[in-house]
């Protein structure tokens, strides 16, 4: 411990403390170092006794589900193959050229196919708007905070996650055989999916909300209808729109698949040029799937972005 300042009266206990405490003694310095390597140690040790048990528990389940990787590498160059020839032209007089060297017969179907995607995002729109309506009632029915009954909030709940856990192309088949073929049994597929997805959200959202104006509607006398328009509603109704709009975008691919199985949209002729190795058809559908979807998303993200910052 160094000197008093100088000028300065009798060395006081508060001082004598303060200058213990600012610099510790070698042997404590030496403990402090030993206990964070020691900690340090042990924390590696955990990290690398989870990696292993991860590596065992991959391997057993790839082990149970009979996931060969002899024949995955085996046969890796039949994928690399198949992309290749999704890129080269089958017909016409650039047969064996690339699809870019004469996009006119790459896209020969341009007309039909654009039919189809419009289809594709109808199905799609529709099915959003009316599985969001559905799921924004359940929500209110599901939340546990709303002084809804247990029984009812229960059985609401498992419908939801029964309407999200079959997946849409099982629903699309079970219309199909109810409704025929075309684009309603993917409509009501795709419905019966958001309804599900976005209750559940929805419900998730409700139960995050600030009680206190809720609670003091209620003490108001108010009804449990107007407590929700003017306590609950506009706390959440940003993040309803949000994930709406999410929901959309990935409609829009579940949309895409839905003529898979006879359920209408550009999946159809898509699946129907898979089955008769029609390679360029293939890879000019997904093209423009792809390219549909992606500027669907810059648009809701947009629009997203402007409701948030209109309401906030």
């Amino acid at each position: 411990m160094g000197p008093a300042p100088a000028g300065a009266g009798p060395i006081t206990a508060r001082w004598i403390m303060t200058t213990a405490t600012a610099t510790p003694s070698r042997p404590t310095a030496e403990r402090l170092l030993a206990a964070y390597e020691a900690e340090a140690s042990r924390q590696r040790k955990l990290y690398l006794a989870g990696a292993i048990a991860l590596a065992i528990i991959v391997a057993a389940a790839s082990w149970l589900a009979e996931v060969d990787l002899g024949l995955f590498f085996s046969n890796i160059h039949k994928f690399t193959n198949y992309i290749s020839r999704l890129f080269i032209l089958d017909s016409g007089p650039q047969t064996g050229q690339l699809v870019i060297f004469d996009i006119a017969g790459w896209f020969w179907g341009f007309g039909k196919w654009l039919r189809l995607m419009a289809d594709t995002l109808l199905i799609a729109y529709v099915a959003t708007i009316v599985g969001a309506v559905l799921g924004f009632a359940a929500s209110f029915l599901a939340a546990g905070n709303l002084g809804v009954s247990g029984p009812l909030r229960f059985a609401m709940r498992r419908i939801l996650e029964f309407c999200r856990t079959v997946p849409e192309l099982v629903f699309a088949l079970i219309f199909v055989l109810a409704f025929g073929l075309g684009p309603l049994a993917g409509v009501l597929a795709i419905i019966v999916h958001t309804a599900g997805a976005l209750g559940k959200l929805f419900y998730e959202v409700l139960e995050n909300i600030d009680q206190k104006p809720v609670e003091g509607l209620i003490a108001s006398g108010a009804s449990w209808t107007r407590t929700m328009r003017f306590a609950v509603l506009p706390q959440v109704l940003s993040n309803f729109v949000s994930y709406a709009l999410l929901r959309f975008e990935i409609n829009v691919r579940g949309a895409s698949v839905m003529g898979f199985v006879g359920a209408g949209g550009i999946g159809q002729d898509l699946i129907e040029a898979i089955r008769k190795f029609y390679y360029p058809d293939v890879s000019a559908i997904l093209v423009m799937i792809i390219l549909t979807v992606a500027i669907i998303d810059l648009v809701t993200e947009r629009i997203r972005q402007r409701f948030i910052a209109a309401v906030h």
